[in-house]
């Protein structure tokens, strides 16, 4: 995973918040994709950046917190 500065590009990103988030804030995750790259963020704080990462190591960390879970 790699910092993810703050672009431009930003703005043409579609961002969806976890579905674990509550309406009174707490901590939240927002989720956007592009052609190559996952992008994460704090919906708290969308001004700083977010991390951005290849598909694959999307995966294995969606899988690793799948496990987590069971």
């Amino acid at each position: 995973m790699t910092p993810r500065p703050k672009s431009k590009a930003d703005s043409s990103l579609t961002w969806f918040k976890s579905s674990y988030s509550g309406a009174e804030g707490g901590d939240c995750v927002e989720v956007a994709t592009s052609t190559r790259t996952i992008h994460v963020r704090d919906s708290k704080d969308r001004d700083h950046p977010g991390l951005a990462v290849g598909p694959d190591a999307w995966a294995m960390f969606v899988g690793y917190a799948v496990d987590q879970m069971n």
